[in-house]
């Protein structure tokens, strides 16, 4: 392996963290496009055209256990896309995931029917979603050591965030795609209109690796790699030396139960005949939420550098658990202002706080040499959990999928962890960036020198 070497305490080149975080807004703004636009066909298409239509309740259940198999995949993915990232460096691990993530999702769109291949229609449908967790298992890890270790010390809950601000635009840019898709005739969406958001990800690929691939590696890494060497088993050590942060990342990663009730259980819930909302009324309030999310993370982010990760992050923590309750209520009584009003609160606003600090929190809890297998790992365990928690919900709301309070009951206990894991974390946030990890026993272990 050869990793360019800097000098001892070498700083990002001048306009470098811009870059960095550019790259990392448009790499997960079109990575995220891929994956989120499979929760919408999974909410409002998938049932009819890879399930049987026999039963619309299990077929419905079906399809939301294959939207959290890619939740699954995604802890595997983080195994061995952490090792090489802090092995072989951020922007290796940047392309592929994005390279990978573009050919699953043109692949999906590909796939047989039930009507034409029978049973194995929804077992390719599955391999595909596994190929999607994989991919996403490193694009944010990645993407967030990048610009960490690219960021001013001062500012690196403000360029960090990109990252999330870049998941949400993906999310946006995949419900406008869907919007006039879901408008189509019934005929026409069933049989090829609901492929075309998938075909659309060859062009996501292409513009994904003509930005990533003119990124440099981080000064930080390149100097760990220079001066020290890399670990030869960046997961052993890890596991040994920073464990406890470990599982406050996957405690803390539970709150995207929210993003994931909120994008799709509440809209499979919404359109059913319990309440007989409109799908292009409900893809609009997902629309509206994540613009005002698109400005409000890299606020609260800010508001991060300057009076610390914990207060900000347990904001979206504990209020999520609340606003979550207004919203599926909201979605209950059938009441589109109250519907577009809750949602933007909860999901645009008050969920954007912990959405917005995580990348910074969770990566500073960190050094260099395992940060991007700590950050994989311990989010992907915690957002595997939340991707599932769409098929929790699914049964927990009962025979007729409407008990809507039971559901928010589930959000909110899923919202205590990461409000646990916040009030024991360390706060970083003016922790210089080359000691990062260091009050975990870190500054004095050396880690094994790899040349090779």
């Amino acid at each position: 392996m050869s990793v360019p070497a800097m000098p001892s305490g070498s700083a990002a080149p001048p306009g470098q963290p811009r870059k960095a975080a550019t790259a990392a807004w448009i790499g997960s703004a079109l990575e995220y496009y891929d994956f989120f636009i499979y929760g919408s066909a999974a909410a409002l298409i998938f049932p009819e055209v890879f399930f049987d239509e026999s039963d619309p309740a299990t077929a419905t259940l079906l399809s939301l256990a294959t939207f959290g198999v890619a939740y699954a995949a995604r802890p595997v993915g983080a195994l061995v896309l952490g090792h090489f990232g802090d092995k072989l460096g951020r922007k290796k691990i940047m392309v592929f995931t994005l390279m990978l993530m573009g050919l699953s999702t043109f692949l999906i769109g590909c796939l047989p029917t039930r009507d034409q291949v029978g049973g194995l229609a929804p077992v390719l449908l599955v391999l595909c979603r596994v190929l999607q967790g994989i991919s996403a298992a490193g694009e944010q890890a990645s993407a967030n050591s990048m610009t960490l270790e690219h960021a001013p010390p001062d500012r690196r809950g403000f360029f960090t965030s990109f990252t999330l601000s870049g998941t949400q635009g993906g999310q946006l840019l995949a419900t406008l795609v869907f919007i006039p898709v879901a408008a189509m005739p019934e005929d026409q969406l069933l049989s090829w209109g609901w492929r075309l958001p998938f075909w659309l990800s060859v062009a996501v690929a292409v513009v994904g690796w003509v930005i990533r691939r003119k990124l440099d590696e981080t000064p930080a890494f390149a100097q760990q790699a220079a001066e020290d060497g890399v670990a030869r088993m960046p997961l052993v050590v890890l596991l040994r030396e920073h464990w406890a942060d470990v599982l406050r990342v996957i405690a803390g990663a539970l709150v995207a139960s929210v993003s994931t009730i909120f994008t799709v259980w509440a809209l499979a819930y919404a359109t059913s005949d319990a309440v007989g909302m409109s799908r292009t009324a409900m893809l609009w309030v997902g629309a509206l939420a994540n613009v005002v999310a698109l400005a409000a993370i890299p606020l609260w982010a800010t508001l991060s550098d300057r009076i610390g990760r914990r207060p900000v992050f347990l904001i979206g923590a504990a209020g999520s658990a609340v606003t979550m309750f207004l919203y599926l209520w909201a979605v209950s009584t059938g009441s589109y202002p109250l519907t577009f009003l809750t949602g933007i609160v909860c999901f645009g606003v008050v969920y954007s706080a912990a959405n917005g600090v995580w990348p910074a929190f969770y990566g500073e809890m960190f050094t260099t040499r395992v940060r991007l297998s700590g950050v994989a790992v311990g989010t992907q365990i915690g957002f595997a959990a939340a991707g599932f928690a769409v098929t929790f919900a699914a049964q927990i709301a009962g025979p007729g999928g409407d008990d809507w309070s039971a559901v928010a009951l589930f959000t909110a206990a899923l919202c205590v962890p990461p409000v646990i894991a916040a009030v024991s974390a360390r706060e970083t946030h003016r922790v210089p960036t080359e000691s990062l990890g260091e009050r975990a026993g870190l500054g004095a272990a050396q880690p094994e020198k790899v040349t090779a």
